[in-house]
């Protein structure tokens, strides 16, 4: 039995052993025509096939060296380089000559973003291998330096390989890149000329000296060299790409796309073709085509390993840029820098900082900007983005000197449109509208200039100037929908409802979903008393979201105006409910209405709130601190204030803002903390000297106020700040002709409304109104359209008695703005002085304008009560003296309704209230002639 195992399993040995050679014959065999089939294909360029039969032809046979470099090199063609690293490793351990896979290896290598091991791993070294593949690993060696920034070494391993054969082109084409790389055109143009002495009709060599041209800005010489490397060699992919671009950049559209088909027919895959696709779709007013070729071009990239592409600036750069125009800016990032390392003070650096400001991370933009401006000090964009990260860290002055700067190079609108923009926010509004005025006549398309120039004419109540500009942004642009709405805005604010509501309905048409203009028209329907219909249309847009928190708090000020106090908070709490950590609009509004109601207890919670949202927000430790003072909490006032003031970084305007307050609770150190820091991020700050100097007059110390505003005279003598701070320091002293004398001066150094209007004040005081008038008089001759002077004038008139001449003033201005609030108020108030019957219907005009204003309603009040409406007189003169309990002069007016209607006690209750010690008013006498007969 034993023996009979023993000779089956003899048997059964001796059958595998002869049937072995059999077998992997056959398989060798097999293998031999999978490779034999897969090199036909690997030579027609068939290399997916190449790939598949070379597999196969492993899994016939792995032991086939011929296989592996084969497949290596398809994996290579295929952009698998790490595959192709495998399998070239294979076959050298395999025992192939090293000759036969050195070069692809450090092609490899170099592909998945070795550069480093390309230099130093020895199987790809050049010493003991051929001339020719010494030489051919001397220039990817040269390639491998070139990537990691080392432009000397590479050259000189060119300059190697070049030495061990001459004649050989790839040994001069090498140089080129190398050459424009570091501007070196002459040299570049040498190799290429070299190269194409000894192959006049080389594709790549062709390339080359038109990429020269084309580095080098000589555009036709590189278009007709790009023609003619197609022409020699139809699939050069690189040619068909330059020429592309190269196209895009002549707005060549039609010959840009034509080429871009023939990249993408030769290179489906290839990220940059995608890219420009993306560009010409743009331009053609494709977005969906362009987002899609975008997105193609993230595709492609985003799964490669970032060592792949790390060394290749190109394809950095089309990812970067791809994510960027995507809105993906976080993606975009990392690939830009990496991308703009390799290429220091490249345009890339102004993506970054585009990148940097969106974030915000304003110190970040301005230290690459400021980089960038030492090498590129010319660059006008870099420039205005470097002037708007100043801006938005409140170094305006820094701003505006960046764009003088520009200005002295060159006189550009662009640059005066930032410049004004700069010295707006630095708080110099005549030189701010000057700028800005020269920018947007120099060039109607500098909207920007156009549209901050509306908003500084309105702010200056300068209607007129706001809707001329309005007027030509509109007829420039008759297709956009914002200027449209900016145009009905100015319109609207200039009392031409009618064309405020076509406007916004216009702006409509071209764009149904646009919010801002549906509430534009709600605010019309309230100004103009329709609460109905603004109620309406608001819960209108609600029913497509009832979360959105525009529309809720436009029902919440609606309601106010409507005098609903209950459904105003009602809609306020909603919106401040449903916005998101990053909105907190209605939560600051909150606060101030608690503020505004008088419930300083809530106003504290509301705060809170808001805090939890922003805990270091310096606009939110502000109405913190706004709800403790009026709380009475002083001390934590003061202490949230002096953290709001740390915590401004050198923001100027938001410091002084902060400094406002801490004088209003009496923290005159504070204040100066704040002023101080100011000055030190922004030294030409006016403003913050300027307070820093009634800090002084707060605390008796004249000498000193008054150094500080010589100080400022002598920073800026042209400005008209300092010698307002003399004025003030003279008034203080009772030396009224020379606070006099320093208003003059002001007004000689920066002629405008507002330093009129303060002199005018001031002769008015010292000399009366006549000369007052006078004054006022000449400068509307010059200026007619100025509204704020026509008012001090008409103020003037009043002084005098002569309230004829004050209402033609007051008329005057109101057919520019006939809505206008407090000219409809002043109006009624010197109707009721001439005893006149339209004084009624001029108050009932002024408070319907805003409701919520309880000076207009005891204006309405008041006349109403004269005219022998009482009921009327006391329903306005309640709700005023709810809404400002502190005013003396409406609980006198209240008063004296109540007295009328025999409400004697309620009466008193409101004299004594409004005759508190120390207080003054208008009617004091009149209120304690009142409380006598009370008595």
């Amino acid at each position: 039995m034993t023996r009979h195992t023993a000779s089956l399993s003899g048997l059964l040995a001796a059958l595998l052993i002869a049937g072995a050679p059999a077998a992997l014959a056959q398989d060798a065999a097999k293998a031999s025509r999978f490779y034999e089939d897969a090199l036909q294909r690997y030579e027609k360029r068939d290399i997916p096939g190449a790939i598949i039969q070379l597999k196969n032809a492993l899994q016939a046979d792995k032991s086939q060296l011929s296989v592996h470099v084969l497949l290596g090199k398809a994996l290579l063609a295929d952009s698998q380089p790490a595959a192709a690293e495998f399998e070239f490793s294979e076959a050298i351990r395999m025992g192939v000559n090293r000759a036969e896979v050195a070069v692809p290896l450090a092609m490899a290598l170099s592909a998945q973003g070795k550069q480093p091991q390309v230099l130093e791993d020895p199987r790809v070294q050049a010493a003991g291998l051929p001339p020719g593949i010494q030489q051919q690993l001397l220039l990817e060696r040269a390639l491998a330096q070139s990537d990691l920034g080392d432009t000397k070494a590479a050259l000189a391993s060119v300059l190697d390989a070049r030495a061990l054969n001459t004649s050989e082109v790839n040994g001069w084409l090498a140089e080129v890149p190398l050459r424009v790389r570091s501007r070196q055109f002459a040299e570049a143009h040498a190799a290429a000329d070299q190269a194409l002495k000894l192959a006049p009709d080389n594709a790549e060599a062709l390339y080359q000296k038109a990429s020269i041209h084309h580095a080098s800005g000589q555009i036709v010489q590189a278009l007709a060299l790009y023609e003619r490397a197609i022409k020699a060699d139809p699939k050069h992919a690189e040619a068909h790409l330059a020429r592309a671009g190269l196209l895009v950049d002549l707005n060549r559209d039609g010959d840009a796309l034509a080429e871009v088909n023939e990249l993408q027919a030769l290179k489906p895959n290839d990220p940059r073709g995608s890219y420009l696709r993306a560009i010409l779709a743009e331009r053609a007013n494709d977005p969906a085509t362009s987002r899609a070729a975008l997105k193609k071009v993230t595709d492609l990239l985003d799964p490669a390993p970032i060592e792949y592409i790390r060394y290749r600036t190109q394809l950095l750069m089309l990812n970067g840029l791809a994510h960027y125009s995507l809105g993906e800016l976080e993606k975009a990032k990392p690939f830009l820098e990496l991308a703009s390392r390799q290429q220091p003070g490249s345009p890339l650096i102004k993506l970054l900082a585009q990148v940097a400001l969106k974030e915000p991370n304003f110190n970040r933009a301005v230290e690459l900007l400021e980089a960038y401006v030492k090498v590129r000090p010319g660059d006008g964009q870099a420039l205005l983005m470097l002037a708007s990260a100043h801006m938005n860290q409140g170094r305006h002055a820094r701003a505006v000197a960046l764009m003088q700067d520009a200005l002295k190079a060159k006189d550009s609108p662009e640059y005066r449109t930032a410049l004004g923009l700069s010295l707006l926010q630095s708080g110099k509004a005549a030189p701010a509208a000057e700028e800005l005025a020269k920018a947007y006549k120099a060039d109607p398309k500098q909207t920007y200039a156009g549209l901050a120039l509306i908003t500084l004419y309105l702010r200056e109540e300068q209607p007129a100037k706001a809707l001329a500009v309005a007027e030509n942004l509109a007829r420039a642009n008759p297709n956009n929908a914002t200027v449209l709405m900016v145009q009905a805005y100015a319109k609207t604010q200039s009392g031409d409802y009618p064309g405020g509501r076509a406007g916004y309905e216009k702006a409509l048409k071209l764009d149904p979903k646009l919010l801002e203009a549906r509430l534009g028209l709600v605010r019309i329907d309230t100004v103009t008393g329709n609460f109905d219909a603004a109620n309406k249309r608001l819960r209108e847009a609600l029913k497509s979201d009832e979360r959105n928190t525009h529309v809720l708090f436009e029902l919440a000020l609606l309601h106010e105006r409507w005098g609903k106090d209950d459904e105003a908070l009602k809609w306020l709490e909603s919106a401040a409910e449903a916005s998101g950590a990053r909105e907190t609009r209605a939560n600051f509004a909150l606060v101030a209405w608690h503020l505004r109601k008088g419930q300083p207890a809530r106003a504290v919670v509301a705060a809170k709130a808001l805090l939890a949202k922003l805990p270091e927000d310096v606009e939110a430790l502000q109405a913190y601190a706004g709800a403790q003072a009026a709380n009475g909490d002083a001390a934590g006032a003061k202490s949230t204030l002096t953290n709001a003031a740390r915590r401004a970084a050198f923001d100027a305007p938001r410091l002084l803002e902060v400094a406002r307050q801490q004088v209003s609770i009496k923290d005159y150190s504070g204040a100066a903390y704040s002023l101080d820091k100011a000055l030190s991020g922004n030294p030409d700050f006016m403003p913050a000297m300027a307070m820093l100097s009634s800090i002084d007059l707060a605390q008796g110390d004249a000498a000193k106020a008054e150094q500080r505003a010589r100080q400022v005279i002598q920073s800026a003598p042209k400005a008209a700040i300092g010698y307002n701070l003399l004025a003030e320091v003279a008034t203080y002293r009772g030396q009224a002709t020379t606070a006099i004398d320093a208003l003059r001066k002001a007004h000689d150094v920066e002629k405008s409304q507002a330093s009129m209007t303060r002199l005018m004040r001031a002769v008015g005081k010292q000399s009366g109104p006549k000369a007052a008038i006078e004054l006022g008089e000449t400068w509307l001759k010059r200026n007619p359209s100025d509204l704020a002077v026509r008012s001090a004038i008409a103020e003037q008139n009043i002084r005098a008695h002569d309230y004829a001449a004050a209402r033609k003033q007051y008329e005057s201005i109101l057919k520019q703005r006939p809505n206008h609030a407090e000219t409809l108020n002043n109006l009624a108030n010197v109707l009721m002085e001439t005893k006149d019957p339209g004084a009624v219907d001029m108050a009932e005009r002024a408070y319907k304008v805003d409701v919520r204003n309880p000076k207009l309603m005891d204006t309405a009040g008041w006349a109403n009560h004269l005219a022998g409406k009482g009921e009327r007189a006391l329903q306005l003169l309640r709700e005023a003296r709810l809404r400002a309990p502190d005013e003396p002069e409406i609980r006198y007016h209240l008063a004296a309704v109540l007295a009328k209607a025999g409400r004697k006690g309620e009466a008193k209750e409101e004299l004594n209230a409004a005759l508190r010690p120390n207080v003054s008013f208008a009617s004091l006498e009149d209120a304690r002639k009142l409380l006598v007969t009370l008595n």
